[in-house]
């Protein structure tokens, strides 16, 4: 089908958007969560796609195996408030959903997210990445993705991040905001991109742990392969080839992966004034990112 031209930002509700994210946005907010859904959210291009893989093959090789090679992980992991007309919206694909749990994606900031997951204490996965790596993933992401504003050249995007002029806002209220939500309620457990490439193994108990899961070590090892970036690269059902939004001539969806990929964009100069600036707005947290492993 037909792309449309790339939409523009607006201020919703004093988080910078599109309207491809809040053209549903009463059904959205109306959405009726299950105590045993499974959200998974996160700033956009930290590690979503990797972690939803990781719960979907958790929970789906038992339940619906044959999907896995059939199903575009975009549909078995449903993706909230994307409203793209002539596609099948976020809200109609969780509510379609037939497996259980459902497991639903969001990029949203936490206070936006609908009233009855707090309400049916769902379980909520979030997965943050470090700031530098994250600007940079999204930078090639905007670039190939033709339902996300026009990136501009690297300096430009780079100027528009630390300022918070992106699709679902600032990074730093972002995680932030998700992290205090988790200082009080037990139902949220806090992943890092980081801890995930570090130990693989150790970060998946600890999420086995958060959903109350006991896979034998044969399920364990097979979602270990099944996950490994270069596995996922050429998985047709998860590396995003079937999305036509997406233009793989501009990048890969699935890119890079790595921590400290910033090195090669960045800037002496840009690094020193993208630290000071990143000071200035985290010294009020005791949340820490690394970004070098």
């Amino acid at each position: 089908m037909e792309i449309p031209p790339r939409p523009t930002l607006f201020d919703f509700h004093g988080v910078p958007m599109t309207r491809y994210f809040t053209d549903n946005w009463e059904n959205v907010q109306k959405f009726k969560a299950r105590p045993d859904d499974i959200v998974l959210a996160s700033y956009p291009k930290a590690g979503n796609t990797w972690v939803s893989y990781i719960l979907d093959l958790l929970y789906c090789r038992q339940t619906l195996p044959e999907q896995q090679d059939s199903v575009p992980l975009f549909q078995r992991v449903p993706f909230l408030e994307l409203y793209v007309p002539g596609f099948l919206n976020g809200v109609d694909g969780a509510n379609q959903l037939t497996g259980f749990p459902r497991i639903i994606k969001t990029h949203l900031p936490v206070q936006f997210l609908p009233q009855s997951f707090w309400e049916q204490n769902a379980k909520i996965v979030y997965v943050a990445r470090n700031a530098k790596d994250s600007v940079v993933s999204y930078f090639h992401f905007d670039r190939m993705n033709k339902v996300q504003p026009e990136p501009g050249d690297w300096s430009s995007f780079l100027r528009r991040f630390t300022e918070g002029e992106m699709v679902f806002g600032s990074w730093y209220e972002h995680v932030t905001g998700w992290w205090e939500k988790k200082q009080t309620r037990s139902n949220i457990l806090y992943l890092f991109y980081e801890d995930l490439s570090e130990d693989f193994d150790r970060e998946l108990n600890r999420l086995c742990s958060f959903l109350g899961v006991s896979p034998s070590a044969d399920s364990k090892k097979h979602v270990t392969e099944k996950v490994l970036f270069n596995n996922m690269k050429q998985n047709k059902m998860v590396n995003g080839s079937t999305n036509e939004a997406f233009d793989f001539n501009v990048s890969a969806f699935i890119r890079k992966g790595n921590v400290g990929d910033w090195k090669n964009h960045f800037t002496v100069k840009q690094d020193e004034e993208f630290n000071e600036d990143y000071k200035r707005k985290m010294k009020n947290t005791d949340l820490h990112f690394r970004t070098i492993l």
